[in-house]
């Protein structure tokens, strides 16, 4: 998939990751049961803020990075048939690492 979304600014592209469609008990979810998801993989990020001076403040997070973000966060777009983020820097709780 060839991703044609810059983000701008302290701006992410998110591809979230689903949760499983069954339990551990064996059971299978419908998707109207399903958590919305809250952690995914960084696909492009953008060039950062500006501080006072006009100089970029790099990101925090960088491509390919699995992050925890808020459950609300971000917009959805569709690309490919697939569903992607668009959100701040500042909703990303944390960078899951290992």
């Amino acid at each position: 998939m060839a991703l044609n979304l810059k983000p701008l600014g302290s701006r992410l592209v998110v591809e979230p990751i689903e949760q499983e469609e069954k339990t551990v008990s064996g059971i299978y979810l419908p998707d109207t049961a399903k958590e919305k998801p809250m952690k995914g993989t960084v696909l492009s990020i953008g060039p950062g803020d500006r501080d006072d001076k006009g100089a970029r403040i790099p990101m925090d997070v960088k491509k390919g990075d699995v992050v925890l973000f808020n459950k609300y966060a971000g917009t959805e777009v569709k690309i490919d048939d697939k569903k992607l983020l668009v959100m701040k820097e500042s909703d990303v709780l944390a960078v899951i690492e290992g």
